[in-house]
């Protein structure tokens, strides 16, 4: 094989761990793919973890040890977190989001890549001392948010459905009460997605009451899971009180005049 040249190597090097975010590569690894010696690997990690902290482009570990290597973390900074959500902001809150109700248009956003790539990227660094084992959702607007923090974490998707499916085999469902109207609802999850005594990070798109991530927190704990956090992309401030405890919201939403189609929305402080 033709010898690799050092800036094609540090390409080569750079990708495949942006590809695979929090996997920890051994020095052999690379040392073998690309026919060089460890320590000059080593001198291109440290070249690739200056210009990623210059750029705020993540995190970029060496660990030491017999079973270290080398992992990237896409950690964002808190003015580069603060950049993303003044932006989501703005975006949410030109007039022609609101429509009758009172409600606000999403959709475009929550199934835009490279909005919610981000965005992601966000809840990863706002969750990863949890150490989450599974990211979940439910269906059907927040599994692209959901997938993007699935995707910085390097972790599986599970999603919630309103009703079993029978290529899914055995489920397990709860009833739960949505938290503005009172309404009774049934969600489910396949029995094997979750193994016992795993893991849980929640990411859910939007919350009013909390009564969809009350149920999610109740159907993880049917099969015997922990649930270590919940995120929001967009919690109202009213009402104040919500039926889950210690979620972190990125946006919050204080109020949409539609008569005047003003939206009031910001991005959420933290303690």
């Amino acid at each position: 094989m033709e010898k690799i040249r050092r800036q094609e190597r540090r390409i080569a090097l750079t990708k495949i761990l942006v590809d695979h975010p929090n996997h920890l590569f051994s020095l052999s690894f690379f040392s073998g793919l690309f026919m060089a010696a460890k320590s000059t690997v080593c001198e291109d990690v440290d070249a690739i973890r200056l210009a990623m902290e210059q750029f705020q482009l993540g995190k970029l570990e060496t660990i030491s040890g017999a079973a270290g290597g080398i992992k990237y973390t896409p950690v964002k900074a808190a003015i580069k977190i603060e950049e993303i959500l003044l932006e989501l902001a703005a975006k949410l809150s030109t007039p022609d989001r609101i429509i009758p109700g009172g409600f606000i248009y999403m959709s475009d956003i929550l199934f835009n890549a490279q909005l919610m790539s981000p965005v992601g990227e966000v809840f990863m660094t706002r969750f990863n001392t949890s150490a989450p084992d599974y990211i979940m959702t439910v269906e059907t607007k927040g599994i692209p948010l959901a997938y993007s923090t699935a995707k910085a974490f390097n972790l599986p998707l599970i999603t919630v459905r309103s009703g079993s499916r029978v290529t899914e085999g055995p489920t397990v469902s709860i009833n739960y009460v949505t938290g503005s109207s009172k309404r009774i609802q049934t969600m489910s999850v396949p029995r094997r997605a979750i193994p016992e005594g795993a893991k849980i990070l929640i990411i859910d798109d939007f919350m009013k009451a909390g009564g969809t991530a009350r149920g999610m927190v109740e159907l993880a704990e049917e099969v015997g899971a922990e649930v270590v956090g919940i995120g929001v992309l967009v919690a109202t401030a009213q009402p104040e009180e919500k039926l889950v405890k210690d979620y972190v919201p990125l946006l919050i939403l204080q109020a949409v005049d539609e008569h005047n189609k003003i939206t009031d929305i910001r991005p959420a402080r933290r303690d």
